[in-house]
């Protein structure tokens, strides 16, 4: 298991009813809004969210995710959810660890990559240096 670097954050959380299926386990589909709830608060600590990037100009978007599950999580159960930046240079690569509190057992890891684009939509080669700077710890 590869754990967190020490400048990861982290966000706990519950799962609620709303997001198990009949087994009373976790859709496979939510896991990618718990890596974007922990997407959110690693961006706020290092004070950029969504108003940050587009006061700064430019834009976000998501060109791909991945996740590999390897225990699921049941309706109730306490989780953690770490998120780390990985690439900065041409892409924005997020790490994610999903640990499942009730059980002490890794559910999930993953990342997702960003691309940015200026205030109209073309593609920046390199991530703008306005938005490494605020990254960076």
């Amino acid at each position: 298991m590869r754990k967190p670097p020490e400048h990861a954050v982290s966000v706990d959380l519950e799962v609620p009813f709303h997001d198990v299926d009949a087994l009373h386990i976790v859709w496979h589909g939510h896991y990618l809004k718990y890596f974007e709830l922990a997407r959110t608060f690693l961006m706020r600590s290092r004070g950029l969210d969504v108003a940050g990037v587009i006061a700064l100009g430019f834009r976000q978007l998501v060109i791909e995710s991945h996740i590999r599950h390897s225990f699921p999580l049941h309706y109730a159960d306490k989780f953690r959810v770490h998120a780390w930046l990985g690439e900065l240079n041409h892409k924005m690569t997020i790490e994610f660890l999903i640990w499942n509190l009730t059980h002490d057992r890794r559910c999930a890891r993953g990342s997702t990559v960003l691309v940015t684009t200026d205030a109209t939509g073309t593609l920046l080669l390199e991530t703008p240096d306005a938005i490494r700077r605020c990254l960076i710890p």
